[in-house]
């Protein structure tokens, strides 16, 4: 009785199963999507803020005071 309750009821379980895993796969296409955007826009914002000189050249007089 209970045992094919717990099953899920054969192939219309299988169904809801593959259904719910064709939700999750979309679901994480689309994260993964907004965390690539979101790590290019950190990116391109990390790249514009660089000073236009480098600190690995050291000035030969030293600093100034």
């Amino acid at each position: 009785m209970t045992g094919e309750r717990d099953r899920g009821g054969g192939q219309a379980g299988a169904r809801v199963k593959d259904s719910r895993q064709d939700r999750l796969k979309l679901a994480l296409r689309e994260n993964l999507k907004r965390r690539k955007s979101q790590a290019r826009g950190r990116d391109e914002a990390a790249s514009s803020e660089l000073p236009a000189t480098h600190l690995d050249v050291a000035d030969e007089n030293g600093p100034e005071r």
